[in-house]
């Protein structure tokens, strides 16, 4: 049986030293930078690209809050799970940014945990997503066993969820949550649009992660009452020499406006929480240039800890632990 949850993600700088480099510059706003370079590389070719995302990071103030909306989120999985009468530790351990993945193990082994779940936050499948989880946890493992600590055992990987009632329910939520004093002549006539973080074409082609999130966006548009929508893509790399998921979040929007709407309703669905790509890309580039056009700028949110969400990962979890008893 599981006696533990590994909950991984991304990761995002927050203060202080991740303890990546050798040696930490201290410099006002580093934590930005390494984890950027932590991202693209320390090639002195990506130079240019590390400065220009890092520079995102300080416009939203230097950090992300993404650390802190996932480890609510963790925090609610365990609430639901002790409800249900299965009480499991959810620990948060993520790919670019402390706590490592590796933190994550060491804390489930301190409190006796040793047959793990493994949580992937990230909806969608690829190999520079969802297969890159598991090998970073498989790496953690490793990193335990050269060092000769206690390492356990991870007997499942949670089942992903893009097309789960529960997660394109807690979409629909923040959608309406959004436009309850919309008329339904106006939300008939806004241009919906589904967002998700482009990778390159040729891994796009090789893994489910586009049809994946196009079918999520089909079943949210649908259930919100509104079929008619968009998908785009956001925050492809400006240097890059291989073309990246099309179309942009730009042609989109403007795609909107030449066809003649008034209003642009978005939901980052390929994300989870508001962490600062989305603030980023979305509610400051995106907005500024819907807002150029004329048009009325209005974002969902990310679904974050919507109940039915959390529910549909505590029914994972519990479908996992069942199947290795």
């Amino acid at each position: 049986m599981i006696d533990g949850v590994l909950m991984t993600g991304f990761g995002g700088p927050t203060p202080g030293c991740c303890g990546r480099r050798a040696v930490c510059p201290k410099t006002a706003g580093c934590e930005a930078e390494c984890f950027v370079a932590g991202i693209l590389g320390d090639n002195p070719a990506r130079v240019g690209r590390v400065a220009e995302v890092a520079q995102h990071y300080q416009e939203m103030g230097g950090y992300s809050p993404y650390n802190q909306l996932t480890g609510q989120q963790a925090r609610a999985l365990s609430a639901v799970l002790a409800h249900r009468g299965r009480p499991l530790p959810v620990v948060c351990g993520y790919r670019h940014w402390t706590p490592w993945a590796v933190d994550g193990l060491r804390a489930l082994t301190a409190q006796g945990c040793r047959n793990l779940a493994l949580l992937i936050m990230a909806p969608h499948q690829s190999t520079v997503s969802w297969d890159w989880y598991v090998k970073h946890a498989a790496e953690a493992l490793e990193t335990l066993e050269k060092s000769r600590e206690i390492v356990p055992t991870i007997s499942a990987v949670i089942a992903p969820w893009w097309n789960a009632h529960g997660y394109i329910d807690a979409i629909v939520a923040e959608l309406r949550a959004v436009t309850l004093d919309w008329s339904a002549e106006r939300l008939a006539a806004a241009a919906l649009i589904f967002t998700a973080h482009a990778i390159p074409q040729p891994v796009e082609q090789t893994s489910p992660y586009r049809r994946q999130f196009a079918e999520t966006a089909q079943l949210a548009a649908a259930a919100f009452g509104h079929p008619a929508h968009a998908i785009a893509f956001q925050s492809q790399p400006s240097d890059s020499r291989i073309p990246w998921s099309a179309p942009t979040i730009s042609s989109a929007i403007r795609a909107a406006h030449a066809a003649g709407a008034k209003d642009v309703l978005l939901q980052a669905a390929g994300f989870l929480v508001d962490h600062t790509e989305v603030l980023f890309d979305l509610d400051h580039e995106a907005k500024d240039e819907a807002e150029q056009l004329g048009l009325i700028y209005t974002r969902a949110r990310c679904v974050h800890s919507q109940p039915a969400f959390i529910e549909l990962l505590a029914e994972r979890v519990l479908a996992a632990d069942h199947a290795s008893a």
